[in-house]
């Protein structure tokens, strides 16, 4: 007789943008469907990546899966009709993917008897919810290194830590994709490109890059801010490069990988709060590219073994600094350095190990129940 398959519910508020939601869809993409059945639970069918989602073939359920506790005396109302959600699908596992520190989707899961998992996303923390809904789950999954130092002693017992991952079939080196953009932005052959894939707002410290490159004043380097350039930190960072043709802002863009083909260097100059564990960086990294970071939570998990990749954070000196060592390097030795850095995101941060690793840890809970 075949065995039962696990049936995991991942949720998820939307899909407005392709960040944790791609993260999602690879997962849930390369899992095994002879083992696993899996379902995705989001508040609203908006976004673009959400076109993509649909693509999965699997069932999406359009609820509410979490709920203000205020007012309080109607949250036990609205918490049933979560349990209830939950008990008439008859999930085996439910994995949250939400960022919030809201705890009614775990004690919903809970109260079903369905055991919770939830991946921490970034370094927010300081609330008591953060701790109910660390209590209330059965397994915590944390991206990098520093996000242990949140949790009780007895919290520490329900984590696995497994950073995210990235098709290296996908990113990988490749000269093809480099003349079209030098003709569209005029790079010379002498140029020394920066590149920066990120989402435009203020704890990702663009200013302090944009700030760097001024003081440099360089005519050979080139800067490519890539990403959603609206909204009112875009306004002042445009403001900040106003008249400086060397600095471009390309806004968002569905494939990045150009972008990295016509880079020397990739730069991610995040402020101290730090991050999860940024992908931008990886996928540049498989693409065969430099990367230079901020010495903060998440990227130096990614740049540990390259300390002379490292600045310091919100610091134009340090940063400018870090630059000028990647430019005046010899071709030969940045070569190699961004061959270790794409071997390093081949042993440490695969695809196939991110898949690997959830998939033991939805077997060893789906199991056992």
């Amino acid at each position: 007789m075949p065995q039962k398959k696990i049936k995991i519910l991942f949720t998820i508020p939307n899909f407005d943008s392709a960040g944790s939601g791609k993260v999602v869809y690879d997962l849930i993409k390369n899992l095994d469907r002879t083992i696993f059945k899996l379902e995705i639970c989001c508040f609203h069918t908006r976004g673009a990546f959400f076109k993509e989602i649909e693509k999965l073939d699997v069932k999406i359920h359009v609820f509410p899966f979490a709920v203000n506790y205020r007012p309080l005396i109607i949250f036990p109302l609205r918490l049933i009709k979560i349990v209830r959600f939950f008990n008439i699908h008859k999930f085996d596992i439910i994995h949250s993917w939400h960022w919030s520190s809201n705890f009614s989707e775990p004690l919903a899961a809970k109260l079903a008897g369905i055991p919770f998992i939830y991946t921490k996303k970034s370094m927010g923390w300081g609330n008591k919810a953060w701790k109910w809904k660390s209590d209330l789950s059965s397994k915590i999954i944390t991206v990098n290194s520093d996000m242990k130092r949140f949790y009780s002693r007895k919290n520490l017992k329900k984590i696995r830590n497994i950073p995210f991952g990235v098709d290296t079939n996908y990113y990988k080196p490749s000269k093809q994709l480099r003349d079209a953009l030098s003709k569209d932005y005029k790079i010379k052959e002498n140029d020394f490109v920066i590149v920066s894939v990120v989402n435009l707002i203020p704890v990702k410290g663009v200013e302090i890059l944009i700030k760097a490159l001024i003081e440099l004043k360089d005519p050979k380097i080139k800067l490519l801010i890539v990403g959603n350039d609206k909204g009112n930190y875009a306004d002042m960072l445009k403001e900040l490069a106003k008249g400086i043709e060397a600095i471009k802002f390309v806004g968002k863009v569905i494939d990045v990988r150009p972008y990295h083909a016509i880079a020397n260097l990739f730069v991610i100059p995040t402020l101290e709060v730090g991050e999860g564990l940024p992908v931008a960086p990886l996928e540049a990294m498989a693409s065969g590219k430099v990367v230079i970071g901020s010495d903060v939570s998440g990227i130096k998990d990614i740049l540990q073994p390259f300390p002379n990749c490292l600045f310091e954070p919100n610091n134009v000196t340090s940063l400018k600094a870090c630059i000028l060592h990647h430019l005046t390097m010899e071709s030969q030795e940045r070569t190699s350095l961004a061959t270790k850095m794409t071997n390093r995101v081949e042993s440490d941060f695969s695809m196939e190990y991110f898949i690997k690793s959830h998939a033991e840890l939805y077997r060893e809970i789906g199991f056992k129940n």
